[in-house]
C-alpha cells in the first residue's frame, strides 16, 4: 500500500513516513520527521524538527508542530518533540519542541486531545488523555499528569505542574502546582475542591472519593501547615494509593501549591 500524499504537499526525502499515513493538501513534512501508521495531516500542516507522530493521531489544518522553542537562549541545538498514539490537535494549534536548558524533549501521551489554538511550550510533559480546550497555553517546563483537563483561554506558568484528574477552569491563570483530583479556577487560580464529578465519570469508588474530599479539608480547610496536614493524612490514610499520590506530589513541589 502506497502512502497517501496529495499533489501539493511537500514531503522531505529524508522524513520517515509509514506507508499507511495520508498527507493532505499544502501539507509541509520537512526532514528528521517521523510518522507513523495511521496518523493523517488533514491540510495545510507543517512539521518539521526532530519530530515523532506515532500511530493513529489526527493533525488539523493550519497546526505549527515541531518547530524551535521560543527561548532566546536557543541556538539551533538538536531537541525533539515526541507525540503519542491516537492524539487528536485541532487548527492553528502549535507544539514547539524542547529545549537544552530543560530535558530536550517536549511530549505528549497517548489518547491526548489538543483544541484550536492551543499552544504547547518546549519541554513540557504532557500525559495521557488529557484535554486542552481551546487557546489553553502552556508555558516552558509545565508537566500536566494524566487525565487533566484545561479549560478554554487557560495560561500556566513556566515550570508548573498539573496534577492527575484535575481540572482548571476557562479564562484562569495558574501559576502554582494543581494538585490530583483537585477544580481550580480564577484569574490567580484558586481551589475550589475535589472534581466529585469527573473522578465518578472517571469510575472512581465513593470510598476513594470521600477519602479525598477528607483529605482536601485536612490540607486546605482546617488551618494546619502543609507538614503538618500532611503528616496527618499519612496517619489516617496509609493503605491508600490515590492519597499516597496527592501526599507525594505535594512534597515535591517547588513553585508552591495552589491552595
Amino acid at each position: 500500500m502506497k502512502t497517501k500524499i496529495h499533489a501539493t504537499a511537500i514531503v522531505d526525502s529524508k522524513a520517515e513516513i509509514d506507508h499507511q499515513v495520508e498527507i493532505g493538501p499544502f501539507c509541509i513534512v520537512k526532514a528528521g520527521v517521523r510518522i507513523s501508521k495511521g496518523t493523517k495531516l488533514l491540510s495545510n500542516v507543517v512539521v518539521e524538527g526532530e519530530t515523532e507522530i506515532g500511530e493513529n493521531c489526527t493533525i488539523y489544518p493550519f497546526t505549527s508542530i515541531g518547530f524551535a522553542p521560543q527561548d532566546l537562549k536557543y541556538q539551533g541545538e538538536e531537541t525533539r518533540l515526541v507525540i503519542g498514539n491516537n492524539v487528536i490537535v485541532r487548527e492553528y494549534a502549535s507544539i514547539h519542541r524542547g529545549s537544552v536548558g530543560g530535558a530536550g524533549v517536549t511530549s505528549i501521551g497517548n489518547h491526548s486531545f489538543l483544541m484550536a489554538y492551543v499552544h504547547v511550550a518546549h519541554d513540557c510533559t504532557i500525559g495521557s488523555n488529557v484535554i486542552m480546550t481551546n487557546a489553553a497555553t502552556l508555558a516552558g517546563h509545565v508537566v500536566v499528569e494524566d487525565f487533566a483537563y484545561i479549560g478554554g483561554v487557560v495560561a500556566v506558568h513556566q515550570f508548573t505542574r498539573i496534577g492527575r484528574y484535575a481540572m482548571v477552569g476557562g479564562f484562569s491563570g495558574i501559576g502554582q502546582d494543581i494538585p490530583p483530583y483537585m477544580i481550580a479556577s480564577g484569574a490567580r487560580a484558586k481551589l475550589f475542591g475535589p472534581n466529585t464529578i469527573g473522578l465518578q465519570r472517571r469510575g472512581f469508588p465513593d470510598k476513594t472519593i470521600n477519602e479525598i474530599k477528607k483529605a482536601y479539608k485536612i490540607l486546605f480547610r482546617e488551618k494546619l501547615t502543609l507538614k503538618e496536614a500532611l503528616s496527618r493524612i499519612k496517619d489516617e490514610f496509609p493503605s491508600s494509593p490515590e492519597i499516597s499520590l496527592l501526599v507525594e506530589f505535594i512534597e515535591k513541589n517547588k513553585r508552591g501549591i495552589c491552595r
